[in-house]
């Protein structure tokens, strides 16, 4: 017995279009979400950097949308769709509110949210042997689009801090501990991350390195005990140098002590909007 094999029929309707889109319909329970999307993207980034160079690094991307009420769920496939369509290299920080605004547009969202972590290295010189070491920095690009777009950097920096209190009540010296301080701008033009780092750094007790030799060592210890900071000054006089600086229109920072005598950290914050103070 033979049997003659069938022709598939065609069609211009793909299977896609006849599948139920469950996400697309209707919710009865009348609870709006602020963000829904996708976390831990990881994809490529490209940044110029202040010397004229380019670096490339690694980020984690987060992309949301805000939810109506009356949607039952979002299209997580094409938050990776637009991110891939409008970049199909590694993402430059330019292009991020590009990116914003089109997962706005290809969501039929009122708000879309685009978040990228990644660490960003500079060549730093010990202070007195000038020898050269890489330094890590974490960075995050922060974008926001609702019909207006919205841009922050936060940049986090470690650095060290000396005790004033165990200074001056000690005979023998002072304890002194790692910090971490960072810094979130909104800014009116432009600022690189090295900008931003040599303020946190120049905030803090004195920074850190990531190659001393003897001669720095000594530079450092010093320099630290001749410059004593509690976390409350470290945030202080960052905030003196991000209102001295024009580019800034609004900061939200703070530092973090890990302290070397007690079993807790130490912490402070502040937020600031330059654009309401005149």
């Amino acid at each position: 017995m033979t049997t003659t094999p069938t022709t598939p029929t065609t069609s211009n309707t793909s299977a896609a279009d006849t599948m139920p889109d469950v996400q697309a319909r209707a919710d009865a329970r009348q609870v709006p979400i602020d963000r829904v999307g996708v976390k831990d993207v990881t994809y490529p980034m490209r940044l110029h950097t202040r010397t004229g160079s380019e670096q490339h690094t690694v980020s984690t991307i987060n992309m949301f949308v805000a939810l109506p009420h009356e949607k039952k769920g979002t299209h997580m496939s094409r938050f990776l769709e637009v991110l891939n369509e409008h970049v199909g290299e590694p993402v430059c920080p330019e292009r991020i509110p590009e990116i914003t605004r089109a997962i706005c547009q290809r969501l039929e969202a009122k708000e879309a949210h685009f978040e990228a972590e990644f660490t960003y290295f500079i060549n730093k010189p010990a202070p007195v042997t000038g020898q050269m070491g890489l330094m890590n920095y974490q960075v995050t690009f922060a974008c926001t689009a609702n019909g207006d777009t919205d841009f922050v950097m936060t940049v986090a920096a470690p650095a060290q801090s000396l005790c004033p209190c165990s200074k001056e009540i000690s005979e023998y010296g002072a304890h002194n501990q790692r910090c971490r301080i960072e810094a979130s701008v909104r800014t009116s033009s432009m600022m690189w991350i090295e900008d931003l780092v040599e303020h946190l750094e120049a905030s803090a007790s004195v920074p850190v390195f990531a190659v001393l030799k003897r001669p720095d060592e000594k530079w450092v210890t010093e320099k630290a005990f001749e410059n004593p900071k509690f976390v409350e000054d470290i945030v202080r006089d960052l905030a003196g140098r991000l209102e001295a600086d024009e580019r800034v229109n609004w900061y939200s920072i703070n530092s973090e002590n890990f302290e070397s005598i007690h079993s807790h950290n130490a912490y402070a914050q502040l937020t600031r909007d330059k654009r309401e103070q005149g």
